[in-house]
């Protein structure tokens, strides 16, 4: 049996020296390699075989159909080369056609909104400011009004480093201390921007990072009525200028009152919706005045100065503009989620 390969073999051999085009070798691939080709019938016959012989016939049959596919593939490559070669030789390449242009890329969704947002706190004054990712537990927690084993630090699921009270940022609100500290005494107008980090599960609607936009304008005479004018003429600028927006008590730690922020559902109107849970209303980020604690840990005196503060996740405003349902899509990178923005 072994002899009958060897005859397989030069077979094989001699008809591959007699194809001389691409199609030759099509034909020769199909009729050695197919799935009635001989290399796949010589395979099938190791069941007919004596179990004794079949290890040495079986290697034998394998050497062959490498040792036919290898040639096969340096005859292509020969066959490729001499054909580019003659259509330069017969000037067959158009150097005056315009050549292949590149697919370009594409800004991320988190990135295209979030310049967005960014155009628009500019528009109304704020400047933006950015801050350390890898922060201290002091900054991000305790100069923000939550002290060690204070219960609030509870609402904050916090990724811990090797090195000792150093934390990946829970959120962008440490900002607020290093901000203030470099403008203070003066008046202070800045937008915060940047990713934040949670040992969360991750869902349909909780990531592990994400991107954030913190907000926050200290003065001599800022009011809670500034706080809501700001927000009104940023939220209309984003989703559209009949939007309108309702202030609901909430508690955090850093702003007192503290507040969360809804805008009437841009799908139903307010009438109620399955995007809404029948409500009529889209909870958009959370705000409240600073806390004088926050302010004397910043550099100001809350005796003369006050301020406002608020903070928007930017992957849930893409969300709500695109009528995205999985927060999970941002950091799959699925090239058919992100050509579509």
């Amino acid at each position: 049996m072994a002899s009958s390969l060897d005859t397989l073999l030069s077979q094989g051999i001699e008809e591959l020296r007699l194809a001389l085009d691409e199609a030759a070798l099509r034909t020769w691939q199909t009729r050695w390699f197919g799935k009635t080709g001989e290399i796949s019938q010589s395979l099938k016959r190791i069941a007919q075989i004596p179990a004794a012989e079949r290890p040495e016939y079986g290697q034998k049959a394998n050497a062959v159909k490498e040792h036919l596919q290898a040639a096969h593939d340096a005859a292509l490559l020969v066959l490729q080369d001499n054909t580019l070669e003659n259509d330069l030789a017969k000037g067959g390449i158009d150097i005056t056609l315009p050549g292949r242009r590149s697919s370009p890329g594409r800004l991320h969704p988190s990135t295209q909104t979030l310049r967005k947002i960014l155009g628009i706190f500019g528009e109304l004054g704020f400047e933006p400011f950015t801050s350390h990712e890898v922060e201290e537990d002091e900054v991000n927690f305790g100069l923000l009004n939550m002290p060690a084993h204070h219960p609030a630090r509870d609402m904050w699921d916090t990724f811990h480093t090797t090195r000792p009270g150093w934390i990946l940022r829970t959120h962008t609100s440490p900002g607020q201390i290093h901000a203030m500290r470099r403008a203070a005494p003066g008046p202070l107008r800045v937008v915060l921007p940047g990713m934040c980090y949670r040992y969360e599960q991750i869902t349909s609607r909780s990531e592990i990072m994400f991107h954030q936009v913190e907000g926050l304008a200290v003065g001599e005479k800022v009011h809670l009525t500034d706080l809501k004018g700001t927000l009104l003429a940023f939220i209309q600028r984003l989703f559209g200028d009949k939007r309108k927006i309702r202030l609901r008590s909430s508690y955090f730690p850093f702003t007192e009152p503290s507040m969360e922020v809804d805008m009437d559902c841009i799908l139903c109107l307010g009438k109620g919706c399955g995007l809404c849970k029948k409500t009529g209303w889209l909870e958009i980020l959370g705000a409240g005045m600073v806390h004088p604690t926050v302010l004397k840990n910043g550099g100001y005196d809350p005796e003369t100065h006050s301020g406002f503060a608020f903070g928007l996740g930017v992957e849930r405003i893409v969300m709500l503009l695109s009528g995205m349902d999985d927060i999970r899509h941002f950091w799959a990178n699925d090239w058919r989620f992100l050509k579509q923005f």
